[in-house]
């Protein structure tokens, strides 16, 4: 696969277009890319341009093909919805969420998260995991940038009008993956932080719709059980090779 840069501004298809400075800089000194080198470029609004570089330095150019229709989104959107997790877990979880197919990412404060975040920290981290996201795609093939919403109270969360099925991963929970019905919308996984949900938390998500779904007997880490529901969810209605498709 030739490299693929993500470009927001959008593209201009069968042209010469100048280059975003941070796509130009990452391609002439981190990849070391030269005029004559192909490269795929995508603006997050489906498809794809194959392009061949033109310049670099001072006026980086790039001479785009036609718009590709290539697409490789996962058939069922899901959204995972993360309690924060403290480290640098959040940055994996949301790199490995997208490469997995992740529609999007809604960050969550949880009552025994660990990690703590409000205000302009809180946005300069949002922010931070967006840019992980577009990085991801890049690397994954992906052309449609997944959003990572801003970080809210689960209450907050939990009483917004949801348009899908919504499932809470939980230790015990009465409620395997492999019994419940293909979602025909939507589907929110949520998964609670390194403590665990709350009863009260609990509680509150089964009083909001959320069905609990348990990930077999054993207890998984945070940054280990969305990614794990990810696949499996891939695996039974979504598009991992298979005969289980449904």
């Amino acid at each position: 696969m030739n490299p693929r840069f993500f470009c927001p501004d959008g593209l201009l298809p069968d042209s010469d277009m100048a280059l975003p400075a941070a796509v130009a800089h990452h391609a002439e000194r981190v990849l070391r890319l030269a005029a004559g080198d192909a490269v795929t470029l995508f603006d997050g609004r489906g498809g794809e341009c194959a392009a061949t570089l033109v310049a670099l330095g001072r006026q980086p150019l790039a001479r785009l093909g036609p718009r590709l229709a290539v697409e490789r989104e996962a058939p069922l959107a899901v959204t995972l919805v993360q309690a924060l997790a403290s480290g640098d877990k959040m940055d994996w979880i949301v790199q490995k969420a997208v490469e997995l197919g992740a529609a999007a990412v809604q960050p969550v404060a949880a009552e025994r998260s660990v990690l703590k975040l409000a205000g302009e920290r809180a946005g300069k981290r949002v922010a931070h995991w967006q840019q992980i996201a577009v990085a991801a795609c890049e690397q994954s093939g992906r052309n449609r940038v997944p959003a990572v919403g801003e970080i809210m109270p689960l209450a907050k969360y939990l009483a917004q009008d949801g348009s899908g099925a919504r499932m809470i991963l939980a230790p015990g929970a009465d409620g395997a993956l492999a019994g419940k019905t293909r979602p025909s919308g939507p589907l929110a996984i949520l998964i609670g932080p390194e403590g665990g949900w709350s009863p009260a938390e609990l509680e509150l998500a089964a009083r909001a719709g959320c069905a609990p779904l348990a990930l077999g007997p054993r207890v998984l880490r945070t940054e280990t059980a969305g990614l794990a529901a990810l696949a499996a969810i891939q695996t039974l209605w979504g598009d991992f090779p298979g005969d289980a498709h449904v």
